[in-house]
């Protein structure tokens, strides 16, 4: 158990799941739950995805075009001209990409589209930039664009090579992710060492040049308000990336990297695990109090909080207690 939420001093609901901390070398130093069990990581993955795109022969023409490529976006108006110039720069349109239309994921955008009664569109969709440089990475390396989400095709098997190499383990499972890419299996382990591996990484390097730009521009990793841009912009030098379905990556050069994934697939508990385990890797307490215990509401006011568990918030212990 993880996460307690407490309302009027009454014990109202948990989030079973783990959380597992690695240190530089991406030894194991702490972890709670089963964090060598398979998991899906979703868009976690996507910033060591990234990297297959760079040694593919993409050339991106700027950092945002990279940081969007690893990124989740709101599918707010500068993101979707963003993916739109990836596409167009590869001389593509959005017709091309294999990922579903959708209405913008920010709030007032979307509002505005349906006030307008305008329809979905594929570039409002969240993983647009990964498609868009995915096209664009196939343009360069001379790989056909037909067929780019296919597990056979050259590139998602450049792709799965990749996660498994930067995991160190063999990827688990390979599925269909919600953008329709192909989505593969890993242990927490495995991935708070993959994306470790990128701030650790050296100058010039394509797993570098990845955890830079979303570093120096986080509001194409996500967006308007989410964790990821403002964490990434409250604490210097963290990557941060979520995933779908209860799971979240964050690293920290020098320090070390977590992984969690919460067993509801929920989102209300991440944040604290997160700011938790990011406490482990010496982030400071005030820079992550945000996220650390967010407010449950009742009424007009506020009535309890969302908080770690024992587990998270006791004395370090060693990995696998």
């Amino acid at each position: 158990m993880l996460v307690e939420v407490w309302r009027s001093g009454f014990l109202e609901s948990v989030h079973r799941g783990a959380v597992v901390v690695v240190g530089p070398e991406g030894e194991v130093r702490w972890s709670a739950g089963d964090v060598e069990r398979p998991v899906l990581p979703r868009s976690a993955n996507k910033p060591v995805q990234a990297t297959t795109y760079l040694a593919a022969g993409w050339r991106p023409r700027s950092e945002e075009e990279l940081a969007i490529a690893a990124g989740s976006h709101s599918g707010e108006d500068g993101h979707r001209d963003l993916a739109a110039g990836v596409l167009a720069a590869a001389g593509l349109g959005p017709e091309a990409l294999g990922c579903p239309a959708a209405l913008p994921g920010h709030e007032p955008t979307r509002a505005a589209w349906l006030v307008a009664g305008r329809e979905p569109e594929r570039l409002a969709m969240n993983c647009s930039g990964k498609h868009a440089a995915m096209l664009a990475a196939c343009v360069a390396a001379g790989w056909p664009t037909a067929g780019y989400l296919d597990r056979e095709h050259p590139l998602q098997q450049a792709i799965e090579a990749r996660l498994a190499a930067a995991a160190g383990e063999p990827v688990a499972a390979v599925v269909v992710d919600g953008c329709g890419a192909p989505q593969h299996g890993l242990s927490l382990t495995g991935l708070a060492r993959g994306v470790g591996s990128l701030v650790a990484a050296p100058s010039g390097s394509p797993e570098r040049a990845v955890a830079d730009a979303m570093r120096a521009h986080p509001w194409y990793v996500a967006g308007t308000g989410r964790e990821d841009t403002d964490l990434m912009t409250a604490v210097p030098g963290l990557l941060v990336k979520g995933g779908a379905d209860g799971v979240h990556v964050a690293a920290l050069p020098g320090q070390g990297a977590v992984a969690l994934k919460l067993d509801d697939g929920g989102d209300r508990g991440r944040t604290p695990v997160l700011a938790a385990a990011l406490g482990r890797l010496g982030v400071d307490a005030g820079a992550l109090a945000r996220w650390a215990v967010t407010p449950v509401s009742g009424g007009d006011g506020v009535v309890g909080e969302v908080r770690p568990s024992a587990v998270l918030a006791g004395p370090s212990r060693p990995a696998g207690v």
